[in-house]
Parts: structure tokens; sequence; C-alpha cells
């Protein structure tokens, strides 16, 4: 990857990786259908926000508006709501590094569906020795979890679709202007989310106490809007594979907040699970380079028809 784009990968995942906690906050006082609804809809008005301020022409055609509107239902509305209402029965920390498998379900999915994300052994290597930090960083959050089976499972599925959509995405917006591959999910999932709310979780519940507004506030601007920008924007540029792999960095953020924030022991599970983090990004993403010999010797080969 460029250094542009590792840049906006890493600010993905420091973005991202603090949603665990803000759900968690949230879900103690509103419902989880309440809480996508006002997240889904605040980070459509930072997107709409966004489109006046670059002026930029909304899609005229059903072909431009289906793909974005579709992943607004299988990119937000349904995986936000899954980990939203596992969220109240598992531990932000299960849920974050249960939400990190989503990248061994993409590069199953990439491989074959998309004709340039082929599964390499670069990236299965690196894919497993992410997941093998991910599971050493959170062992012992993991030892102590009570949260339910289905919990977890809720979780495991909304993986399911973030990786099944990331793919989408990269066959169906390659024409789709970039913010609005942001802001067309936000509008479907609010058409769907805010009814929802009012027929399954009646009476709406107003928050109120101020950190849950903050918490609304920053899963939606940041959460939402501004990463979904980023995201999109890394799809079309590194591929679905090496994108949803920013969800190794989710469980390494949240235990850095913890150490700093809440004055959480530095454990050994901490070092070894960020080392093998690293690595695993490096390796996922290591392209043997071609030496000119092997230039040579593959331009005298007679090609096989």
């Amino acid at each position: 990857m460029k250094t542009k784009h590792w840049i906006v990968f890493i600010l993905l995942g420091l973005i991202w990786s603090s949603s665990f906690l803000w759900i968690k906050i949230a879900v103690q006082e509103v419902g989880p259908i309440t809480l996508v609804a006002y997240r889904v809809l605040f980070g459509l008005l930072f997107g709409i926000a966004v489109v006046f301020i670059q002026r930029a022409q909304w899609p005229r055609t059903f072909n431009e508006w289906f793909p974005v509107l579709i992943l607004g239902i299988v990119n937000v509305a349904i995986p936000f709501f899954l980990i939203s209402w596992g969220e109240q029965v598992i531990d932000s920390a299960v849920a974050a590094i249960l939400d990190s498998t989503v990248p061994l379900f993409t590069i199953v999915i990439a491989h074959f569906l998309l004709h340039d994300d082929k599964m390499t052994f670069s990236k299965v290597l690196g894919l497993l020795l992410g997941f093998a930090g991910v599971v050493i960083l959170m062992s012992k959050d993991i030892g102590a979890s009570t949260g339910s089976l289905l919990g977890q499972g809720a979780v495991v599925l909304a993986c399911v679709f973030y990786a099944g959509s990331s793919v989408y995405a990269r066959k169906s917006t390659e024409n789709t202007p970039g913010i609005f591959r942001s802001v067309g999910p936000l509008i479907s999932s609010t058409i769907v989310m805010w009814p929802a709310t009012f027929f399954i979780e009646a009476p709406v519940n107003v928050p109120q106490l101020s950190i849950t507004w903050i918490a609304l506030l920053w899963l939606g601007v940041f959460g939402s809007g501004v990463a979904f920008i980023m995201s999109y924007y890394l799809i079309h540029e590194i591929g679905p594979t090496r994108t949803t792999m920013v969800t190794y960095i989710f469980p390494l953020g949240g235990v850095i907040l913890g150490v700093l924030f809440l004055h959480e022991q530095l454990t050994w599970q901490l070092l070894a699970g960020a080392v093998l983090i690293i690595v695993s990004l490096v390796v996922a993403n290591w392209t043997p380079r071609t030496s000119p010999s092997d230039l040579v010797e593959r331009a005298g080969k007679p090609k096989q028809i």
C-alpha cells in the first residue's frame, strides 16, 4: 500500500476501534434499533453537509442509486443492529475481537467473486497471524466474559454481512462518486431504521444522559459519516480483503484506550498481540519483488496456449 493508504487505514482503525465502547455506553439507555436509527441519521446529516460543501451532483439514474441503497441495508442497518443487540449481553471487548473475523470471511468471498483479489499464501498467512494476535491480545477478557452465545453469534453474523458487503461494494460502485458511496447507504438505512424504531421499540426513547448523546454523535458523525468515506475509498484503492484487515486494529485500540484512560494493566497479551497484528499487516501486504533475471527468463519462455 502507498503512504496515503496507510494513513487512511490507520485513521479508520482508530475511529472504528472506539465504536464498541460508545455502543456499549449508548445501549445502556436506548434500545439497539433506536441506537442505530440515531447513528445513521447523524451520519446522514454529516454526509449531506459534505455533499453541499463539495457541490457534488447527486446520482440521477436507478443504476447509480440501487447498489448504494442495497448497501444501506446489508452493510449498515443489519450489521449495526446485530452488533448493538449483541452488546446488550456481551462485553464490548468480546464484540471487538469477534469483529476481527471480517477479513477471514472476506478473503474467501473475494476469492470467488473478484478477479483481482485472489487468495495468496501471504494473505492467508497474514490473516492467520493477525487473528492469532487478536486472540492473544484479548485472551484474558474472553476467559472472563459472561456474554451469551446468542450475543456472540449476532456479532459473527454481522461480520459475514460486512464481508459480503465489501465485496459487493467493490463490484457494484466503481462508477459511483466517492461521497455517494457513503451517503447513499445512510439514506436507505435511515429510511428503514426509523420506522422500525417506532414500530418495534415504541415509545421512542429520547436519551436523557449527555454521555449517551456524545456516544450517538460520535457513532454517527465519525463512526459512520467520516469512516464510511474512508472505507469505501480503501475498498476501491486496495481491495476489500486488505481494507477489512482494519478490524485487527479494533482490539488493539480498545486495549490502548483502557491503559491510557482507565488505568488498565499493561500485560504480556498486549505486547504479544500488538507485535503479531503489526507483523500480520506487513505479511498480508507483502508482494515479492521480481528480479531482472526473472523477467528475462519469463520473456524467453514461449506462451502456453
